[in-house]
C-alpha cells in the first residue's frame, strides 16, 4: 500500500488494486504546477468538505476517470446537479466498498462550495482497508476531543493538517496523533498559501521528539504505508 502526495490535502492511496484520491486541488496550487491533473485516474474520489482548495479539480478528475465520489450528502446533491452521481454519507455512518469499509467521522471546520452553495458538514474518514491497515484522513479540522473516539480503531497511518491558521498546527496535530493512538503521520494542508507556510525541519523535530514517525513527502512523491 502506498500514498502519493499532490500538495495541500490531495493524496492518492493505492490499496487492493484501487486508487483513492482525496480532496483534488492541483490546477490552482502553484506548488503543484508540475503535476498533470489529467493524468490522475482514480477509482474513487473522497471529499472532506466543499472549500475550493479541496474540490477545485473534483469535476475534472471525475469526468476524466469515471471515479465514484464519496462525500457528505449535500455535496453529493451538488454533484448530482452536474450529472455526477456520488455516494452521499453523513457523520458517523459507514459503508462497505470493494477496497474496504469507509466511515465518515467528525471534523471541526466550515464548508461552503465554490459557487456559494452549502457544503454540509466538514468530515474526516477512517478507511478500514481489505489489506488490514486502517487509515485516518482528518480533512480540515481543529483538534477535537471526538478524535479520542478513534483510539481503539487500530489506525496505522493518520493524515493530519499541520499548516495552522485554517486548521490544526503542528503542536495540535501531535496531540491529535495521541488522541487517535497513531504513531505514523503524514502531514497535509501546509505551504500552499503564505499563511499556512511552515518550518518543515522544526515540524519534523517536534514530531520526532514526541515519538511519532512523521512523513512530509514532496509533491508527487510517494510513501509506503
Amino acid at each position: 500500500m502506498k500514498a502519493t502526495y499532490y500538495g495541500q490535502s490531495t493524496v492518492e492511496i493505492e490499496t487492493g488494486g484501487k486508487k483513492l484520491l482525496f480532496d483534488p486541488f492541483i490546477t490552482y496550487n502553484q506548488l503543484a504546477s508540475h503535476i498533470d491533473v489529467n493524468s490522475l485516474k482514480p477509482d474513487y474520489i473522497l471529499v472532506s468538505h466543499g472549500h475550493g482548495d479541496h474540490v477545485a479539480d473534483l469535476v475534472t478528475v471525475q469526468k476524466n476517470s469515471g471515479a465514484k465520489v464519496i462525500c457528505i450528502a449535500e455535496i453529493a446533491d451538488w454533484l448530482g446537479k452536474q450529472d455526477i452521481q456520488a455516494h452521499g454519507m453523513n457523520i458517523g455512518g459507514g459503508f462497505n466498498f470493494e477496497f474496504g469499509r469507509v466511515k465518515m467521522v467528525n471534523a471541526v471546520h466550515s464548508s461552503t462550495l465554490p459557487d456559494g452553495n452549502p457544503g454540509g458538514n466538514p468530515a474526516g474518514y477512517v478507511i478500514y482497508t481489505n489489506e488490514g491497515k486502517n487509515i485516518y484522513f482528518a480533512g480540515d479540522t481543529a483538534l477535537t476531543y471526538d478524535m479520542k473516539l478513534l483510539a481503539d480503531e487500530n489506525i496505522e497511518w493518520a493524515f493530519l493538517p499541520i499548516g495552522d491558521n485554517y486548521t490544526m498546527g503542528v503542536d495540535d496535530a501531535i496531540k491529535a496523533a495521541g488522541f487517535v493512538n497513531c504513531k505514523n503521520v503524514v502531514g497535509i494542508h501546509y505551504d500552499s498559501f503564505p499563511v499556512i507556510k511552515i518550518d518543515k525541519e522544526e515540524a519534523r523535530e517536534k514530531f520526532i521528539k514526541a515519538g511519532i514517525n512523521i512523513q512530509l513527502p514532496g509533491i508527487g512523491e510517494s510513501v509506503e504505508l
